[in-house]
């Protein structure tokens, strides 16, 4: 990888919700603590964790959507777009019409939009659907046009919350080769969440294990692959003792 010209770091952050408690009361409940990690620029980064670990409300921190209660982030690296399945498109328009109003949110010129538009309706697969309005779009041709659209239009950081999980293996295996050549060139850098370790770890070098809002392991992502899967081994395996009791 050549010289890094820009970073994206996270330090000590903190995220609180306010959660309602009886009729007046309320309690407060961390998503995330204490978490910190850096990524260079043309990294691939992976977040590992379970349901309720935090991932999803990472990436809307790293992304600007939320602010963080505690520490801070700070990106040198440029623009960064968010992609997620609950996407922001508006339900009555096109697929065309979505694509190019989010490369207009994103900075782009229109005739830079529309320069790309055949290379996204290509990718996301979706043929004649594509001038087809959002609303009558599976979840899996929602995240294909979102996946294609945030790609073409080159942000600096590309943060992806299980994109693929509802796409097909052909769409799966053409997005994962795109991402893929993008890493030989240094010029995106991809934070990846997805509960695919196989994916993961065909996609990311580097990365964090999440549990319960706080980092449990940081390294290349075989270690905290591994780190994570044995913890949900013993996990599992206590649960089936706990239920062996109960039985006898």
């Amino acid at each position: 990888m050549g010289e890094s010209m820009g970073e994206l770091v996270a330090e000590n952050v903190g995220v609180r919700y306010s959660l309602r408690k009886g009729m007046f009361a309320r309690r407060d409940k961390w998503a995330l603590r204490n978490v910190s990690f850096r990524i260079e620029q043309g990294d691939s980064f992976a977040v590992v964790g379970r349901n309720g670990s935090g991932k999803s409300t990472l990436l809307r921190v790293l992304s600007g959507v939320f602010r963080p209660d505690e520490g801070r982030v700070v990106n040198t690296l440029g623009p960064a777009s968010l992609l997620t399945i609950n996407l922001g498109f508006v339900q009555h328009l096109s697929g065309r019409e979505n694509a190019i109003m989010a490369g207009l949110l994103q900075g782009r010129r229109r005739r830079d939009v529309l320069r790309r538009i055949d290379d996204i309706k290509e990718l996301s697969g979706l043929g004649d659907a594509f001038e087809d309005p959002i609303a009558s779009y599976s979840s899996g041709m929602t995240g294909r046009l979102g996946f294609a659209a945030s790609f073409y239009f080159d942000p600096a950081v590309l943060l992806i919350d299980e994109a693929f999980s509802a796409g097909d293996d052909e769409f799966k295996q053409k997005a994962s080769a795109l991402m893929t050549e993008k890493l030989k060139s240094d010029d995106m850098t991809f934070v990846f969440v997805s509960h695919s370790i196989a994916q993961v770890r065909q996609l990311c070098r580097h990365g964090i294990w999440l549990e319960n809002g706080e980092v449990a392991a940081e390294g290349d992502v075989e270690t905290i692959t591994e780190a994570y899967q044995e913890s949900q081994k013993q996990r599992a395996q206590a649960q089936r003792e706990a239920v062996a009791r109960k039985a006898g």
